[in-house]
């Protein structure tokens, strides 16, 4: 069969696509197509050389993987997006090379037998997408710091990794064995990627800094930044012995680093109190500033607040209680457990990642000052929630749900864990996730399944009602004396949410009136930590 005819039978998986919205190119994208579902990628070695002054890049991918099923005349997607080019340099006869447009099809005329190794050996190159506004609009970034030096770094979350490299660009296919990658630099500049530098040396001229993951990593995670960086260390003594820390910092903000990045021993004590062993020991612990605020690339993570307390210097819950921390450091860190540790398997299940993530600020601030504040912070961070579209995104088509998935997604799990009412058992659940799903790509549903069985609670209308709809769950209540009469409306069918109220008192709110005897005569007290509208009516 032609390679036309192949992309015939992928297409006819995007037909029930709404055509305004989504194209054949989005399903091949975001799809786990035929191309693709019969080898699992084991390894990525890399090369990248970054032109300053012509916004130029080239190197080598060489992808190992390994055949999953067996395949008479198998047809390879690799990604790689315009305008980047490539050259593939396998020397076998063997097989054709078709591109179109963002994606390269390689045609093997042999069969292909489960369990076989291969690799493909690739060389790219080109001046790519250029980030408009990083880390936001991703693309490469070509500055200059404070004292006119060359800062160049690339943020491809939105974009995928392929906006600069050929490889399989799709979250639920991590390079199993990890990555080596070396980056080419100028002799005065310094380049830093993910894990831990195993070389440095000089060439023609040139410095080739080489660095190794050991353990899978997502691909957008994988990120050079080259720079006038100059470098400090330390170590954390943590659940699994001794976590490198590895921080690269502008040359001028040495003093600022050291200060300010005092902060990553109380982050690493909470994480790990709440979520278990951070999960990379093997790659170490690393803060890379970057031109431009943050990102969560794993064991590289990246720095640009500007060494100040805050998002930016301002609290993102308007209540101050965020200007007591680097919400950099604190966010894109806690990212190493719901994003890199655990990553989603399709972007429509992006909220794993940033809610949970979003909540761990939250769960620090209770370690790191106290459990008031923290409760203030997450109801705080209510006044950013829009209810625009549900949570979770469209599936196959590399498409993210709603931005709540951030600030509506903590105040659910915070409002899941006020059900609970059961701190150590709600903490051994975030453990739980860590382990269970380590260095795993997920779906919704498992997480889902997991919080439902280790919790003994039916939360499958709450995942409903707060990842799925816009609508927020109104408890309407009218009050005589001792008498309170209440519902829920706007709800789900079959939400179940029980509240407490008076401090201890317990409700079972249905859609249905119902009416109890409360223990005082006194206005009745609602928790303000359930993420739901309470609504006075007249008394029935």
């Amino acid at each position: 069969m032609n390679i036309k005819s192949f992309l015939g039978v992928v297409f006819l998986f995007s037909t029930w696509l709404p055509a305004q919205q989504f194209t054949k190119k989005d399903t091949l994208r975001g799809s786990d197509t035929q191309f693709r579902n019969f080898w699992d990628v084991t390894k990525y070695d890399i090369t990248v050389e970054p032109d300053f002054e012509s916004k130029y890049i080239s190197g080598t991918n060489s992808i190992t993987f390994v055949i999953t099923r067996d395949m008479e005349k198998p047809v390879f997607q690799i990604d790689l997006q315009q305008p980047m080019q490539f050259e593939f340099l396998n020397r076998d006869n063997t097989y054709t090379v078709n591109r179109d447009g963002d994606f390269i099809f390689i045609t093997s005329e042999k069969p292909v037998k489960k369990g076989e190794e291969k690799t493909f050996l690739f060389r790219y190159f080109g001046n790519p997408r250029m980030a408009k506004k990083a880390p936001w609009d991703g693309g490469w970034v070509f500055t200059k710091d404070e004292k006119g030096n060359p800062w160049m770094s690339v943020a491809q979350e939105d974009t995928g990794l392929s906006v600069w490299l050929p490889v399989k660009d799709i979250w639920s296919d991590e390079p199993d064995l990890g990555i080596t990658m070396s980056i080419i630099t100028p002799p005065d500049l310094t380049g830093v990627g993910n894990g831990k530098l195993i070389s440095e040396k000089t060439e023609n001229g040139k410095k080739i800094f080489t660095w190794q993951v050991t353990n899978p990593i997502n691909d957008y995670s994988i990120v050079p930044t080259i720079g006038k960086l100059v470098n400090f260390k330390d170590t954390y003594d943590g659940e699994k012995g001794k976590l490198d820390l590895d921080y690269w910092v502008l040359e001028g903000n040495l003093e600022k680093a050291k200060k300010q990045f005092q902060q990553v021993k109380p982050m690493l004590k909470a994480f790990e109190y709440w979520f278990g062993p951070y999960p990379f020991y093997e790659d170490s612990y690393k803060l890379v500033e970057t031109p431009y605020l943050g990102m969560e690339h794993q064991s590289n993570v990246a720095y640009g607040n500007h060494y100040m307390n805050g998002y930016l210097g301002r609290d993102l819950s308007g209540t101050g209680v965020g200007l007591n921390w680097d919400f950099i450091i604190v966010h894109e860190s806690g990212h190493e457990w719901f994003a890199n540790n655990i990553t989603a398997k399709d972007q429509a299940d992006m909220w794993i990642h940033e809610s949970f993530t979003c909540y761990s600020e939250t769960l620090f601030t209770q370690n790191f000052m106290d459990k008031k504040s923290a409760e203030t912070y997450v109801q705080g961070l209510r006044h950013n929630i829009l209810n625009d579209i549900p949570i979770i995104g469209k599936y196959g088509v590399r498409n993210e749900g709603s931005g709540d998935m951030y600030y509506k997604g903590a105040n659910m799990l915070h409002t899941i864990r006020q059900v609970m009412n059961n701190d150590e058992k709600f903490r051994q659940i975030l453990r739980g996730l860590n382990r269970t799903f380590y260095h795993q790509t997920v779906s919704t549903k498992q997480i889902e399944d997991y919080i439902i069985q280790q919790s003994g609670i039916d939360f499958s209308a709450v995942f409903n009602q707060y990842l799925r709809t816009v609508q927020i769950p109104k408890l309407e209540y009218s009050q005589k004396g001792k008498q309170l009469k209440f519902r829920y409306t706007n709800v789900v069918e079959n939400f179940k949410l029980p509240l407490r109220v008076n401090g201890n008192e317990l409700i079972d709110p249905t859609t249905s009136w119902k009416t109890i005897q409360l223990k005082s005569a006194q206005p009745v007290q609602f928790d303000p930590n359930y993420y739901i509208e309470y609504i006075m009516t007249t008394f029935r």
